[in-house]
């Protein structure tokens, strides 16, 4: 396996199913959080679930705790008004990403690139990356209750790339915030009689604070990891999507890995469109011998979404690709297994909105142990699935109806990425 050349070794790594797993571990760490927690979700709600975890927030910020909040402003516009009352009357800052508060907000350039992360680092030293929004495992947006918690997964790990993360967040806070955190220092700089000295003297005061507290964190982190060395031997990377620099980051580590696979490749994904080459390498991973699994989303929020899976499943099936439905309940995971060394979870879906246009975060790993333990959550998810069976016709996906779809479904693609400035799926 051609493995992901940022891998890094001396990682500690934990994999939480659903917001069940992942909300009791960001609260233990929440509560031991000394100096900085920062937190990143595309939804938050106003459900039971956000609500302890702002209390939880505030707690923290109450107790001298610089907590720092983002939310994107499309994902969690319903819930912003909810949160910034439950949190008034503490410390914790809450910004947000792309506001859409005004009519005209939603004409700017850039509107359909939303933050689609799920993040949350603590004092430096532990972090948390997956797919899941700050709601309810048994609740959705559109349709309410669920009979069923949704299939989901992070991963809540420790070493050396807790500071790629922590550095990511701070970088967005910055571009959300903007400058929001002088406000305060500005308004007393205009009262005083020499503005320069004192502004001198706050710059120093600010960093002095800023250096002891993070580097206090930092050196702790540091003695944990050079003491625990020899039983954290994970390799994992952090693997960011943006609109800079990486833009095709993600994509990459995915033709990557079905490039170098030689037994199996086994994907969970809702929502699944990929790009030509991506497409390519699944149907040449098939064609020389790799055994390709793909558990696909079986109970659809939208129409455009079922289209888009379905318009691949003939040319899939051709190649010899096993083609899965969760039909359980509604599926969220983003994870991909590569034979037994490989593996990637994170929020990127495989679709134009995540490869394109959207801020995306995952994390690949090398690791026996823990591809084996997402290896079962694969097979035990699609144990219940119904496989798409070759010779089984779709309805509407034959003959000229379903070239007609397939038709339609690339040109809506293509349209909503030059009105997004995405590029193109090929």
């Amino acid at each position: 396996m051609n493995l992901t050349p940022g891998l890094q070794g001396g990682h500690q790594l934990r994999l939480l199913r659903g917001g069940e797993a992942l909300f009791p571990a960001l609260h233990a760490a929440i509560r031991g959080a000394v100096h900085e927690v920062w937190l990143a979700s595309y939804i938050v709600h106003t459900d039971a679930a956000s609500a302890q975890l702002a209390d939880a927030l505030a707690a923290a910020a109450r107790r001298g705790v610089r907590v720092r909040l983002l939310v994107d402003g499309f994902g969690s516009r319903h819930a912003i008004a909810w949160w910034r009352e439950r949190l008034a009357d503490s410390p914790v800052a809450l910004a947000v990403f792309r506001p859409l508060e005004s009519w005209w907000q939603w004409l700017q350039p850039g509107q359909l690139r939303r933050l689609h992360l799920k993040l949350c680092v603590v004092d430096g030293a532990q972090a948390f990356v997956g797919g899941i929004n700050v709601i309810d495992d048994r609740l959705d947006l559109n349709h309410g209750p669920l009979d069923a918690p949704r299939l989901d997964f992070a991963v809540g790990f420790e070493g050396p790339a807790v500071a790629q993360v922590d550095a990511q967040l701070r970088r967005l806070w910055a571009r959300s915030w903007l400058g929001r955190d002088f406000g305060d220092e500005l308004r007393l700089l205009l009262d005083a009689s020499h503005p320069l000295t004192q502004l001198r003297g706050w710059f120093g005061s600010q960093w002095l604070r800023f250096r002891g507290a993070y580097g206090r964190a930092q050196e702790r982190r540091r003695e944990r990891l050079a003491a625990e060395a020899d039983d954290t031997p994970v390799r994992l990377a952090y693997v960011r999507r943006d609109n800079l620099r990486n833009r095709h980051a993600i994509e990459r580590e995915y033709l990557r890995a079905l490039r170098g696979a030689r037994q199996r490749f086994e994907l969970i994904c809702p929502y699944f469109y990929p790009s030509a080459r991506l497409l390519r390498a699944l149907l040449n991973a098939a064609r020389r011998g790799v055994e390709v699994r793909l558990l696909l989303q079986g109970q659809f929020d939208y129409r455009i979404a079922d289209w888009a899976a379905r318009a691949l499943y003939e040319q899939l099936l051709d190649k010899g690709v096993r083609i899965f439905e969760y039909r359980a309940a509604f599926l969220h995971a983003k994870v991909a297994l590569a034979d037994e060394d490989w593996a990637t979870l994170g929020s990127s879906n495989l679709d134009p909105t995540s490869l394109l246009l959207n801020l995306e975060a995952n994390v690949v790993v090398s690791d026996a142990r823990f591809v084996a333990d997402l290896r079962q959550e694969f097979l035990q998810a699609s144990a219940g699935a119904v496989e798409v069976q070759r010779e089984a016709p779709q309805p509407g996906w034959r003959g000229w109806r379903g070239w007609l779809r397939r038709g339609v479904v690339a040109w809506l693609a293509q349209v909503y990425l030059r009105a997004a400035g995405g590029g193109s799926l090929y």
